[in-house]
């Protein structure tokens, strides 16, 4: 039997797609079976949808109807917490001088491995609750702080049984390649993501795509290159953290190897930008973590002028503790000088283009899953003009009520 949705009523109602922002005065859509079936003016929508004979109706007056909004960097799987650093990064010290001090990821790694399986599951499913409270129904989550066969196994199979238990779609991302662990040889590390690590991952069928850390005090290009080369021999598709601290290269990289996407790029350059946009790379900017690094923010002009779909995230992880992607879109207009109607594409459809979704994920369109975000605000430019509060009362997932405030 057909089971309807119908969302009306919306004071403004908004489609995303490749070619912009558009927005329906009382607007609604309607969901059959999870998947978008019509959209449009109320008045349009409901003569063929009822509202009154839907199994599911949403009263979206005065209120603003969006796609649900998509994650597509978090590292939202570890165990403990770094709130001690946070201080210490406020008196001063660098995100390279507490990790060398045994702190920064690898206090997170030794946390990661004393957990179990099922304390990293329920921790991971307490974040994606906050994530989809704030709009979000689909996120990437990466593993990268167990640092051996072993440990990331365990961080990507949280991953997956979260996934069975959270309304939120998940992607699972290995990245085994996050850090040379303490006391280890880089070159012999890299040995081991490559013939061990993502064998095992591979071979569970635990991962979409194969990530590395691309920078400064992490992995060289060259080793980069072997990490991603490795996962693309086992059909993990490449994502590359690059151009974070300093330009090593990894833009390029992502060019050459034909990512799927390039997150941070804080240090790219306009060159980086248009090689990427030739390659179809989608650029990553991850507001968040300029904000809580106290660093300048990544130019997303260079990449919009290169012709690339520009895509935002939270990097939700320990050292960057935010798992709304409304605030992620505020940091990007505030700090980025991104228009609101370029920071929600980035939030949404683009952001999809980042995890190769290509469903309809990010959009409200005919035939696009049924994922919906009701703000309470009156028009989408007050997601990041209300700075810092959350605007979502209710989020549809496939049409499901999964969420109300």
């Amino acid at each position: 039997m057909t089971k309807t949705t119908v969302v009306h009523g919306a004071r403004q109602l908004v489609r995303v797609d490749e070619s912009g922002v558009d927005t329906v005065e009382d607007g609604a859509v309607a969901i059959e079976d999870g998947t978008v079936v019509a959209v449009g003016s109320t008045a349009e929508v409901t003569r063929e949808y009822p509202a009154e004979t839907a199994e599911t109706a949403v009263d979206a007056t005065g209120k603003t109807v969006l796609p649900g909004y998509v994650d597509p960097h978090t590292h939202a799987v570890f165990a403990g917490e770094r709130v001690d650093e946070f201080a210490a990064k406020l008196a001063g010290k660098s995100y390279q001088t507490i990790q060398a001090e045994g702190g920064g990821i690898f206090s997170t790694v030794r946390a990661v491995r004393e957990a179990s399986l099922a304390e990293l599951t329920d921790t991971l499913l307490d974040h994606l609750d906050v994530m989809l409270a704030h709009g979000t129904t689909t996120a990437e989550v990466k593993s990268g702080y167990g640092l051996s066969v072993e440990s990331e196994r365990r961080l990507l199979e949280a991953v997956a049984r979260a996934d069975e238990r959270h309304p939120l779609d998940l992607v699972p991302t290995f990245l085994g390649a996050h850090a040379v662990p303490e006391g280890t040889d880089p070159d012999e590390y890299v040995d081991e993501v490559v013939h061990e690590q993502i064998p095992a991952v591979a071979d569970a069928d635990l991962a979409v795509f194969c990530d590395v850390f691309c920078d400064e005090g992490a992995f060289t290009r060259e080793q980069s290159r072997r990490v991603l080369e490795a996962g693309l021999e086992y059909g993990l598709a490449p994502k590359i953290h690059a151009e974070e601290f300093e330009r090593l290269g990894g833009a390029q990289l992502a060019a050459d190897l034909g990512a799927v996407s390039a997150d941070h790029l804080l240090r790219a350059t306009a060159e980086d930008a248009a090689a990427m946009a030739a390659a179809d790379v989608t650029p990553v900017l991850l507001p968040g973590t300029a904000f809580t690094l106290g660093t300048a923010y990544a130019d997303p002009a260079p990449f919009g002028t290169a012709g690339s779909r520009v895509a935002l995230a939270t990097d939700f992880n320990p050292n960057c503790y935010s798992q709304s992607m409304e605030f992620a879109m505020a940091l990007a207009c505030n700090g980025m000088r991104m228009t609101p109607a370029a920071a929600l594409r980035g939030a949404t459809h683009h952001a999809a283009a980042a995890l190769a979704l290509d469903d309809g994920t990010g959009t409200l369109r005919k035939g696009a899953p049924g994922d919906v975000v009701v703000a309470d605000a009156p028009r989408f430019e007050y997601v990041p003009y209300n700075a810092g509060v959350r605007t979502t009362e209710t989020v549809l997932k496939g049409g499901e009520v999964v969420h109300r405030a």
